[in-house]
């Protein structure tokens, strides 16, 4: 079968098309023939080689890709919940399968739900690994409804879904956002919008005299917001980072790897897209033959929502 992926680390013109064998499903096991597969950040870390140590024994080309959409066409020993033909959304980690920049994808059906039925197979790709990462930051920090949560990096695929599952929580959201991307983030539905920056910390303050309870930080911008977190709050962070923090404040790194059999947490996640409660963006659809360009694109920065490779 064909897959986009490297033998080298570099920039985005190492990615090129390989063939390799076609994998079938195994007990517990679907195989997914890809329609649409999103790329994010997290692919660009795994081709620059920024995440070389982890895949340092995995045979090449390695194969990005932690979100596809496409159709069951192969189902294994002891699957119950998922038949062939079925149309799905699934979460993978590229270094324990191949990624979803390919023609088949083989995954456990944990990690596989039928996708909503109001999204293109495009549109479906967005959901799972981002929307996983939000659903996971907002158990890790389980906050009570009413609570205040600030968001950073609201604008982003990361950021967006906190917006909106933390509303679909009850939660209070003020959330930062460039001037241009303000209308975007209260749209997804903050209750407050302050400019993003360095600073951010100070407008929320002012926002929140008394403090957010927690921050959801997609911006990666921890160690300058403790400042605006009331004593003995929190803040969920994705990229590992896990303090030293102040005051109580309790530091939660965000690892979707933990969630790629949260198959109750991807259901929801398809409920709330056809409900209408939790939305998708698809910047610009690719070829995935043309996937250097969609690394280029997304490095290159300035676009909404995830460039997503189409077969």
């Amino acid at each position: 079968m064909r897959v986009t992926g490297v033998e080298r680390w570099g920039g985005p013109e190492v990615l090129r098309e390989f063939e390799v064998p076609e994998p079938h499903a195994g007990p517990g096991e679907v195989r997914i023939a890809v329609r649409a597969a999103a790329v994010s950040p997290t692919d660009t870390l795994l081709r620059s080689g920024a995440r070389a140590e982890m895949l340092k024994d995995l045979p090449v080309p390695h194969v990005p890709g932690m979100d596809a959409a496409g159709v069951v066409d192969e189902v294994g020993e002891g699957v119950d919940r998922l038949a062939v033909g079925d149309e799905v959304m699934a979460i993978l980690l590229p270094r324990l399968t191949c990624g979803g920049y390919a023609e088949f994808v083989v995954l456990p059906q944990a990690s596989v739900v039928a996708k909503p039925a109001n999204a293109t197979f495009a549109e479906a790709s967005t959901i799972p690994m981002n929307g996983l990462t939000a659903q996971l930051a907002l158990d890790l920090l389980a906050l009570p409804e009413g609570s205040t949560l600030g968001v950073t990096g609201a604008a982003g695929a990361f950021g967006g879904y906190m917006v909106e599952l933390a509303k679909v929580r009850g939660l209070r959201v003020i959330a930062d956002a460039s001037e241009a991307d303000e209308s975007l983030v209260r749209s997804l539905g903050a209750d407050v919008v302050v400019r993003r920056g360095d600073d951010v910390a100070q407008r929320f303050l002012a926002a929140c005299p008394d403090g957010l309870d927690a921050i959801a930080d997609g911006s990666l911008q921890a160690p300058v917001l403790l400042d605006a977190i009331r004593d003995g709050g929190a803040i969920a962070t994705v990229r590992g980072w896990d303090g030293p923090t102040e005051r109580g404040i309790v530091a939660h790194p965000v690892w979707v790897r933990d969630y790629v059999e949260a198959t109750a947490s991807l259901e929801e996640l398809r409920r709330l897209v056809e409900d209408g409660r939790v939305t998708t963006r698809v910047a610009e659809e690719i070829p995935a033959a043309e996937a250097s360009r969609a690394h280029a694109a997304l490095e290159a920065g300035g676009r909404r929502g995830r460039f997503v490779l189409i077969r």
